[in-house]
């Protein structure tokens, strides 16, 4: 049989209809878990699912606490293999229970990362609760819900822009808009001028003409730049005699997750 009869056949991930649209799936296995008592604002019904919990249609999530994962490492593998490929969104919420939690919680994101699951770490039940309340709430809420909310008028895209600079904030930005109209003429204004404006110290005039006038390209971009001017027109290249030459560093090496340090 080819690899996309078989994937044809795979069965569709399990859905099973909450009794309230706003309810939690939970698995029997699950009773008695602390973290029951810290998931609110959600309704809570036991379904016969492979997940831990059912927090969307085809969202299932498995729980591990590290402290019973040092005593049964074999548990979770099981979970994950009779898991199989249920599920659009697949979590792993692994709760840190243990002092020395490194070396775990790299191995199981190893293991997730084979398994396509994704990787929730809590460091509390009543952390690991809201995680599973906030997936069920936001269920079928639009993407945009969670983005930044940036206001487009000039107003507070100048405040947006000059607040990035180190040392500035709204108030100085209020100040600069009302001593100087636009951006282009703040942007020209000497550092006289600005270290008369009340609020504005040495420091602070220093940062805002850096950030005018100071080049994107960095000293390592010019020293290519100049190397490959040198080379001349015959194929022959000839280092530049000057101080500011530095040699090109060496390749960084390749990051792997499979490389144990």
């Amino acid at each position: 049989m080819s690899s996309s009869a078989s994937s044809s056949n795979r069965p569709g991930p399990p859905v099973v209809i909450p009794g309230s649209g706003n309810n939690i799936i939970l698995n029997p296995l699950q009773r008695g878990n602390p973290i029951l008592e810290c998931i609110r604002n959600v309704g809570k019904e036991f379904g016969d699912i492979l997940a831990d919990y059912q927090v969307g249609r085809t969202t299932g999530v498995l729980f591990l606490s590290l402290k019973y994962h040092r005593l049964h490492p074999e548990y979770i593998h099981t979970r994950i293999e009779k898991l199989a490929h249920h599920y659009t969104l697949r979590i792993l919420l692994i709760l840190c229970d243990i002092s020395e939690h490194k070396d775990p919680i790299r191995e199981l994101t190893k293991v997730c990362l084979t398994n396509n699951i994704t990787v929730i770490v809590a460091f509390s039940f009543e952390e690991a609760g809201h995680y599973l309340s906030i997936f069920k709430q936001f269920e079928h809420k639009p993407p945009n819900m969670i983005k930044e909310r940036v206001d487009k008028d000039y107003t507070s895209m100048l405040r947006t822009s000059l607040t990035s600079i180190s040392k500035v904030n709204k108030t100085d930005v209020e100040t600069l808009r009302n001593s100087f109209g636009s951006i282009a003429n703040i942007a020209k204004t000497q550092p006289e001028q600005l270290a008369n404006l009340p609020g504005f110290g040495q420091v602070k005039v220093k940062n805002i003409k850096n950030a005018f006038e100071k080049p994107f390209r960095n000293h390592a971009t010019n020293t290519l730049a100049f190397m490959a001017s040198s080379q001349s027109q015959d194929g022959t290249e000839h280092l530049p005699d000057t101080d500011s030459y530095r040699p090109p560093r060496d390749p960084s090496p390749v990051w792997d997750i499979e490389l144990d340090p």
